[in-house]
């Protein structure tokens, strides 16, 4: 009889139809999650707080508690129901533009104040969900429905590198950027995520993880081209690595 080596995450739910765009690394990052949910053994005390965007969606495929934040306040929400149950791992599954834009100042107050939950940031460089408008982390010269001739520094200013500013906070445990383009990259991808969910598990602080990921829909690319992009693109101006760990710090 043949061994199974591959099968759907307990943490997905089995009926689920994922309504990410074709091509989008959403859906790599949700089993990512929903594995290392699995692998942690959470998955009854697991709390998640996602917001507006296409992020939100979350909670119709993972099998775990979760409530839905309003844009840019899953951080506030998930800081509430952490205090108020200290038993539960909380964390929150955002967009760059809910998590840096309008959440910016949510997000950072809870890196600086420690609080001890976790947070996963998909960086596709625009507002995926609304049409691809210019969001925090669009590229230098990046053309998007609100930046028609390219972004600029006079206009725009720059992108927020976030991974090295939540590194920057003294509250923050670990802080990382990763990329989906790969199977290694992947695999690097999901360590990160555990390591992220292990140091609010040790009751050591913050825990962040971003994640480049690709739009195809809105990049108008094919999802080869879009993962072309992120290498070539993307991670030249957000490169990857661990920016802090302090389990690793001597």
């Amino acid at each position: 009889m043949a061994e199974q080596v591959f099968k759907i995450p307990d943490s997905i739910k089995k009926n689920a139809k994922f309504s990410y765009c074709p091509g989008c690394d959403h859906g790599v990052a949700t089993r990512l999650v929903a594995e290392v949910i699995d692998e942690l053994g959470i998955r009854e005390k697991t709390i998640l707080a996602a917001s507006v965007g296409c992020s939100v969606t979350l909670y119709d495929f993972l099998e775990i508690d979760s409530l839905e934040a309003p844009h840019g306040r899953a951080m506030a929400e998930a800081t509430g129901i952490k205090r108020a149950c200290p038993d539960k791992f909380v964390f929150t599954y955002q967009g760059d533009g809910d998590f840096a834009s309008i959440g910016l100042a949510e997000s950072m107050h809870a890196a600086l104040r420690g609080e001890n939950i976790s947070a996963i940031c998909i960086n596709n460089t625009t507002y995926g969900m609304t049409g691809g408008q210019l969001g925090p982390t669009t590229i230098m010269g990046q053309k998007t429905t609100t930046s028609p001739t390219g972004r600029n520094r006079e206009y725009y200013g720059y992108p927020i590198k976030i991974a090295e500013h939540i590194a920057l906070c003294d509250g923050t445990a670990y802080s990382a950027r990763v990329s989906l383009d790969t199977v290694a990259n992947i695999r690097k991808a999901k360590q990160a995520i555990k390591k992220a969910f292990e140091v609010q598990l040790k009751g050591l602080g913050f825990g962040f993880v971003e994640i480049l990921s690709t739009c195809p829909t809105n990049w108008k690319m094919t999802p080869d081209k879009a993962h072309e992009r992120v290498r070539n693109e993307m991670m030249p101006v957000f490169k990857l690595g661990v920016y802090k760990d302090i389990t690793a710090e001597g």
